[in-house]
């Protein structure tokens, strides 16, 4: 296996990835917490394994999935020295935000107002993520342990850069023999 365009082969990106899985939840929990003032055990991701042992029926907190990151529509390959280049696409990733307990709505209501403050966006594009957008809250209760626990959804959209860097070398050398008259 080749890992640089000098030999034939496919090329892996080299050094550091965009961040996903575990780490992509851990910074978007962060900014949960941050935002709504939930305290970090009463934010959580959701679909893990192990699964966090769900809150005691009249307890206020928020489970979050990552349920979308589309193919990127956008993408650039650009040359950034004679060893290497870079592939930068623009992705968006999609977030719903599941607010449960006695305080649901307005936890939901909070966090939403919340991700528009100038000073929340900022700290926000810190980790590398931009909010596109926020849509409707749902009322969607749900039954937990034959009991009806109040729940809203919220659909987030963020955006992010990605830089995945290749060992695509310049082009140094390109013998050509000319036939003919």
């Amino acid at each position: 296996m080749s890992n640089d365009s000098t030999a034939h082969g496919y090329l892996t990106p080299v050094g550091d990835s965009p961040q996903y899985d575990e780490a992509l939840e851990r910074e978007i929990s962060r900014w949960i917490r941050g935002v709504s003032g939930l305290p970090a055990a009463l934010v959580f991701p959701r679909w893990t394994n192990p699964q966090p042992q769900i809150p005691k029926n009249g307890t206020t907190w928020c489970g979050f999935g990552i349920t979308t990151v589309p193919q990127p529509l956008s993408q650039s390959d650009v040359q950034v020295s004679e060893e290497q280049s870079e592939q930068w696409t623009w992705e968006q990733i999609t977030v719903v935000c599941c607010f449960y307990g006695p305080q649901g709505a307005s936890t939901a209501s909070a966090f939403r107002a919340g991700i528009f403050v100038e000073q929340n966006n900022a700290e926000l594009n810190r980790s590398g993520l931009s909010l596109v957008e926020a849509g409707t809250i749902y009322n969607l209760p749900e039954l937990i342990n034959n009991q009806w626990v109040r729940r809203y959804d919220l659909t987030i959209t963020l955006s992010r850069k990605n830089i995945r860097t290749y060992n695509v070398r310049t082009l140094k050398d390109a013998p050509v023999s000319f036939f003919g008259d």
